[in-house]
């Protein structure tokens, strides 16, 4: 009897666990050709970035009134500076900047090579074992991305080369969040941890970004302007990062990887929907590849079990 509830029990966790993954996705997926339109019709990409960093962490205050309180040491506070650095200002700051440069296709399929760059630099820090077929399936990764990046000036669709290597950029910093602040991340509930992280997030772009928030007329700005930051402060900000933490604990960390997937499908049909860019030949193949590498990657196993680990959202 109490095997089959429990079993019942896990039943419910993962269907929790894949309805978030779905959920936080579906946004992340959303956030390239919306962040674009809004950058295109005027908002420079540091404001924008500026406003999804204190949207968060109002949002995250507000909701953790209405939630246990949990008491962070000083120490632990240090770290989430750090954490804060990595996985949110200097992550979102390169996306958004990059997503100004290209294009909303561009960026949405560079972010499916998080799950391999976190792989394998988890492999160099925490010393797990990269096998054949998890090196096999990097290597075909890194081969789609280079050539997207590659296809990227001529496929006139808006990308380049410079927007690319920041939304890499952004991957390599969120990658290095998830490998060395693996600990503080499972020792907080994710309202607290998101509150603290945005909070200093915020502290640390208010300096670059207030001159632009005092010079913008919000009063003038277009509708897609103001609306559209709001929703993306909401949706791939505020809900993502609350949507994520009940996939970490209900799902395995190959199954999490899997739902990169739904980002570049997302982002591609909003943005061509929109008029904002095109799916050509070369990002086919490099979709392809990519697909492919991380699925390989994820795929593989470790020479130990870790399947029932709590890990990283896309490890």
């Amino acid at each position: 009897m109490i095997k089959s509830e429990n079993r019942a029990s896990a039943r419910g966790g993962r269907l929790k666990g894949h309805c978030a993954m779905m959920g936080a996705e579906i946004l992340w997926g959303v956030s390239a050709p919306l962040g674009k339109a809004v950058i295109a019709a005027g908002m420079s990409p540091l404001l924008l970035t500026g406003c999804r960093m204190w949207g968060g962490a109002i949002l995250f205050w507000i909701l953790s009134l209405f939630t246990p309180r949990e008491h962070v040491p000083a120490r632990d506070l240090g770290l989430m500076f750090f954490a804060a650095m990595l996985g949110v200002v200097i992550n979102q700051c390169c996306f958004v900047w990059g997503l100004g440069l290209t294009s909303p296709v561009n960026a949405s399929i560079i972010t499916t090579s998080l799950p391999i760059l976190t792989m394998v630099m988890a492999a160099i820090v925490l010393g797990e074992p990269i096998t054949r077929l998890k090196a096999g399936g990097v290597f075909l990764g890194a081969a789609g991305a280079l050539a997207l990046i590659a296809g990227s000036s001529s496929d006139g669709a808006g990308g380049s080369i410079a927007g690319d290597m920041l939304v890499i950029c952004a991957q390599m910093s969120f990658t290095c969040y998830l490998v060395f602040f693996k600990n503080l991340i499972g020792r907080y509930s994710p309202v607290t941890l998101m509150k603290w992280l945005f909070t200093w997030a915020s502290l640390c772009v208010l300096p670059f970004t207030r001159s632009e928030w005092a010079a913008t007329d919000w009063s003038a700005a277009p509708d897609i302007v103001t609306w559209g930051t709001a929703a993306f402060v909401i949706g791939p900000t505020f809900l993502s990062y609350l949507l994520l933490p009940v996939g970490q604990k209900n799902l395995r960390p190959t199954v999490t990887a899997m739902y990169n997937y739904v980002q570049p499908v997302i982002a591609t049909l909003v943005a061509v929907w929109a008029g904002l860019g095109r799916f050509t030949a070369v990002n086919a193949v490099a979709v392809v590849m990519i697909f492919t590498g991380v699925f390989l990657v994820t795929r593989s196993k470790a020479r130990h079990d870790i399947g029932s680990q709590p890990a990283s959202p896309q490890a």
